[in-house]
């Protein structure tokens, strides 16, 4: 395992000027796959050869939006391609934050809104079905190398994956880990993971029960991997660990040490030990909440009078954007963007 300061990162990962002074090219489609029922909803983000009009994207009443350039045409040569996945109960469109990031590092970022476990849909006994989140990114993988629009433009020998929290599950299992129900029920029971815990409850989820939580979901196309704060790290398959994607980026937000922690106390799993050549990063001050989008003024109150999560509270001293640039600089440099 390595460790990288952050200073270093941001020093390492700057932007190509020529690429960061446009803003990002956006497209959203829809994705047909055999495994949904219905179409999912997919976006790509990618550097812009020239403007059209400037839109926001991910709008709403608590993220600010990223703004980008409509269906431009795509920056001349082949780019390294990310596909990204969200957390529980997030969205593509909400992170614009990080694919714009990306994009400004030459990147083309592909990702989806997986159903079930997406804003406004997200449910505990969908949500734990690994294995369908992990193909909606084969699927749109799939999707994107045979459109002639995009095709010629991706640099099939540089795919990534980057996921965040549930999506950093996803993207474990892309890279090759697979998870235990029964250990994961266990986990539950014992307050080991217990955080992660309390949604799936809700649901009366037996982890064990979903052949989904526990399949092979591994894309060889896939050669680098970012994770940020995943779940389920206490369930992995420890062979399967061993196996998996070597030097992996594993991102640990907070103080609170989950991710490699030499004595796995109750909130730890120590992942970054246990996969093979990882380069570990450690961001703080920041919470879990901090990966999201910058909020607008009074999204605190919001969210705070609807009595949810308290997604735009940080601890105390956090700039969430500097954390931003933080985390972009991390995973560009752990992608080789």
């Amino acid at each position: 395992m390595r460790r990288l300061a952050l200073l270093a990162l941001l020093a390492l990962s700057a932007a190509d000027p020529a690429t960061a002074d446009m803003l990002p090219g956006y497209d959203r489609f829809d994705l047909r796959a055999d495994h949904r029922a219905r179409p999912i909803a997919a976006s790509i983000w990618y550097p812009a050869a020239n403007p059209t009009y400037r839109a926001p994207v991910g709008d709403g009443p608590i993220f600010d939006p990223t703004f980008a350039f409509i269906g431009p045409a795509i920056a001349e040569g082949e780019h390294p391609l990310v596909l990204l996945s969200h957390g529980s109960g997030g969205n593509a469109d909400a992170l614009g934050w990080l694919t714009s990031g990306l994009v400004a590092q030459g990147a083309i970022v592909l990702a989806v809104n997986h159903p079930g476990s997406t804003s406004g849909d997200s449910s505990p006994r969908r949500s734990v079905d690994l294995l369908s989140r992990a193909t909606d990114l084969t699927a749109a993988l799939d999707m994107i190398l045979a459109d002639p629009a995009f095709a010629p433009f991706i640099d099939e020998e540089r795919i990534s994956v980057v996921g965040f929290s549930l999506g950093g599950a996803t993207a474990l299992g892309l890279a090759g880990v697979r998870f235990d129900g029964a250990v994961q029920d266990t986990n539950c029971t014992t307050g080991h993971d217990a955080a992660e815990c309390v949604f799936f409850r809700l649901g009366g989820v037996r982890f064990a029960d979903y052949p989904g939580f526990e399949a092979d979901a591994r894309d060889p196309r896939v050669t680098r991997a970012g994770i940020v704060d995943p779940g389920f790290g206490g369930a992995a398959d420890p062979e399967t660990l061993q196996n998996a994607l070597p030097g992996m980026t594993l991102i640990n937000l907070g103080e609170a040490d989950r991710l490699d922690a030499t004595d796995i106390g109750p909130n730890g799993n120590n992942l970054a030990q246990r996969l093979p050549d990882t380069t570990y990063v450690e961001i703080a001050p920041a919470s879990h909440f901090t990966f999201l989008g910058t909020c607008k003024p009074g999204a605190a109150k919001l969210l705070e009078d609807e009595q949810d999560d308290p997604i735009c509270t940080d601890p105390e001293g956090t700039d969430r954007a500097a954390i931003h640039a933080q985390l972009i600089a991390a995973i560009a440099l752990g992608l080789g963007l």
